[in-house]
């Protein structure tokens, strides 16, 4: 497909977006057009197995495939009512997936479509890269303050090593962090929460920050207690 033709489709595609209150959609007699069908007719069986595609995965249809009626002008002035179809971003690209792949304006809808789902797919996956930095950053900070406490109130510098053992063992269904470490084939030297999914160190981090609240609201000074109140945190 040559690269002028690929830029006007593309520019047809994004023209004809209209947009109500921030939200962006297409009328479906524009989008028969723009895909290279004639007839009315033949382009709504189109739609029609784009709609059962949105069945099966289980999204609204009639939140992607509302029904409109616009008015159209005729000539002289006069206008009439047509019915249409006001589409997603979602539903065109459902639509573009069932249509005839023989169609230039078909094939490059497919392409375009998969290139933007793929855009799509990168930024959802680093915001969760980013929110799982950002959880064991938080958590990295709740257990330093941790380590300091227990510290400050037993004096021992291997205290707290115990103490979070204990509360993974709680966390994690009686198994100890190595067990876990093993698991989950973690190498020596490595942290534990380095392999974990984001939400069992956000788990982590809250147990972690409710310890360290108790230790100062109960003054909690002999090791005993506080990995009691640990492990009940973790627990929970």
């Amino acid at each position: 497909m040559k690269s002028d033709i690929i830029i006007q489709l593309h520019k047809n595609f994004e023209d004809y977006a209209h947009q109500i209150d921030g939200e962006e959609f297409w009328f479906a007699r524009d989008l028969q057009g723009l895909l290279g069908y004639a007839k009315w007719e033949n382009f709504t069986k189109v739609v029609d197995k784009a709609k059962i595609s949105c069945r099966t995965a289980e999204h609204e249809v009639v939140d992607h495939f509302p029904d409109v009626r616009k008015m159209v002008d005729i000539g002289s002035g006069a206008e009439r009512p047509v019915d249409d179809i006001a589409l997603t971003r979602y539903a065109c690209y459902l639509i573009a997936q069932n249509g005839d792949p023989r169609k230039v304006e078909i094939a490059f809808a497919q392409t375009y479509f998969a290139v933007q789902t793929r855009r799509i797919e990168l930024i959802e996956k680093r915001l969760a890269e980013q929110e799982r930095l950002t959880a064991r950053q938080k958590l990295s900070l709740s257990e330093k303050e941790l380590s300091g406490l227990i510290f400050e109130r037993i004096g021992d510098n291997s205290g707290f090593a115990r103490i979070r053992s204990k509360g993974d063992a709680a966390l994690f269904g009686g198994k100890s962090t190595q067990q876990v470490k093993e698991r989950l084939g973690v190498a020596d030297g490595r942290a534990l929460a380095d392999f974990l999914p984001t939400i069992t160190i956000k788990a982590k981090d809250f147990a972690t920050e409710i310890t360290n609240f108790s230790i100062r609201r109960d003054d909690l000074r002999h090791e005993g207690t506080i990995a009691q109140e640990h492990v009940k945190n973790n627990t929970d």
